[in-house]
Order: C-alpha cells, then sequence, then structure tokens
C-alpha cells in the first residue's frame, strides 16, 4: 500500500480526535497522485471529500483492505502498524506547528526520501509533499 498523511513540524497528525487542519490542494493533489487507483480511507476522513470520486473506498478497516499499489490516506493512529505493508509514504507536511496529541509512529530512518515538492495550499501558503520509498 501507498500510506498518506498530514503532519505538523513535530509530526502530529490529530489532536482531540480531530485533525489538525485540512487543505482542499492537498486533498487535490491526493486525487491526482492516486491516478485512477483506490484510495481508502474512513468515514471521518472522507467527510473532507465533498463529492468523493468514484475511485474513494471507505472502511472503518481501510488498513487491512488495501492491496498492493492502493493507496490510504490515515489521519489518525496506526501508520506503524501498516508500515509493513507500506511501499510507499506521500507525507504532506503544513509546516506548522498545531497541538497534537496522535503523532505519526512510523521511523524514517529506514526509507529513502525520493521527491520533494512544495506548492501553496488553499489554506497555508506553503506545503511540503515528501516521497518516501522502502
Amino acid at each position: 500500500m501507498i500510506l498518506i498523511v498530514c503532519l505538523d513540524d513535530k509530526n502530529g497528525m490529530m489532536f482531540n480526535r480531530r485533525r489538525q487542519s485540512k487543505d482542499s490542494a492537498v486533498r487535490a493533489d491526493m486525487i491526482a497522485e492516486a491516478g485512477g487507483k483506490t484510495l481508502w480511507m474512513n468515514s471521518y476522513s472522507a467527510k473532507q471529500f465533498e463529492e468523493p470520486a468514484a475511485d474513494i473506498c471507505v472502511d472503518e478497516a481501510f488498513l487491512e483492505k488495501a492491496g498492493e499499489g492502493e493507496f490510504c490516506f490515515l489521519e489518525g493512529t496506526g501508520a506503524g502498524t501498516a508500515e509493513a505493508a507500506a511501499e510507499k509514504l506521500i507525507i504532506y507536511k503544513w509546516n506548522r506547528l498545531y497541538p497534537s496529541d496522535v503523532k505519526f509512529d512510523i521511523d524514517l530512518d529506514g526509507w529513502t526520501l525520493e521527491s520533494t515538492v512544495e506548492f501553496a495550499g488553499s489554506s497555508h501558503e506553503k506545503i511540503t509533499k515528501e516521497v518516501y520509498i522502502k
């Protein structure tokens, strides 16, 4: 699977069971990155996508159901449990520090940075997209 997460400057993902932030440019980039392949997520994440694309699959057990080459958008806990099945990581960085009580729990030491791109978001002046491979 290809795991997608959004992080703040200290690897925070959520605070008080809520996402830290959201951005329509990030969502559009995720859909483009998936390129018609399945993009898995839970029902909480799916609420961000006003009119979900046909290739979005919503399931609470999406990390267990996603197959090789399929994309998974993860906003909460469980990244560490998905690491063994992940072949690639796509990390969108907000380039800000938000309050957080849920952190990204994958150690990137075993991963290779493949690419970095910066772009303007709809709610953030700069978003950094990093792509890692095993």
